[in-house]
């Protein structure tokens, strides 16, 4: 058999993977399609024992890509083909540069804000939306469009860890990890 793959889209590169259990499978993806249908055969540059990644991809292409993944043991050899359209597998980066920050005068409230991750091209034109988590990561609340939010009826007092993730404005794909955590307190009577 051959190890199921999956791709992801951070931006403009494609990265590749195999399923775990067959570590002496080489990811080669050749046949490529392009934006028009026709057939180019790229190099999928390897990344580590089951992944690889190649560029120059785009994304509403009207023809899907296709990674051919080879597995190679002693018993023989077989091949797997995974056509995908990017916009289905495409993953953000994380959030980056989030900060916490009290608002005066608001015991049990607390301000977010946060950017876009840098690796996402032209966020004005392809927004992402955004799920907030905290409480000890057992809640999120989203998702939402701003790049800010006031989180409301937090526990006065009480230092919070916050952390951001995104996804394409549209739906497409899956959410990102989330962000690195970010903390703070709401303010208190001085």
């Amino acid at each position: 058999g051959v190890p199921h793959a999956h791709c992801h889209v951070p931006q403009a590169t494609a990265l590749c993977s195999t399923a775990p259990w067959a570590p002496s499978s080489p990811l080669r993806p050749p046949p490529r399609h392009g934006v028009w249908g026709a057939t180019e055969t790229g190099e999928c540059v390897r990344t580590g024992p089951q992944s690889c990644s190649f560029g120059d991809v785009q994304m509403f292409s009207l023809a899907p890509y296709v990674v051919n993944v080879t597995a190679v043991n002693p018993l023989g050899t077989a091949s797997r083909l995974l056509p995908f359209l990017l916009e289905n597998v495409i993953k953000p980066d994380p959030p980056e540069d989030l900060r916490v920050s009290p608002i005066p005068g608001e015991t049990k409230k607390l301000l977010l804000e946060w950017s876009p991750p840098g690796s996402w091209p032209f966020p004005e034109y392809f927004p992402l939306k955004y799920r907030i988590r905290y409480a000890r990561g057992e809640s999120s609340i989203g998702p939402y469009e701003q790049t800010s939010y006031t989180l409301t009826g937090v526990r006065p007092g009480t230092l919070h860890h916050i952390q951001v993730a995104a996804k394409d404005f549209t739906d497409s794909g899956e959410f990102s990890a989330w962000s690195l955590p970010a903390s703070g307190t709401p303010w208190m009577e001085p």
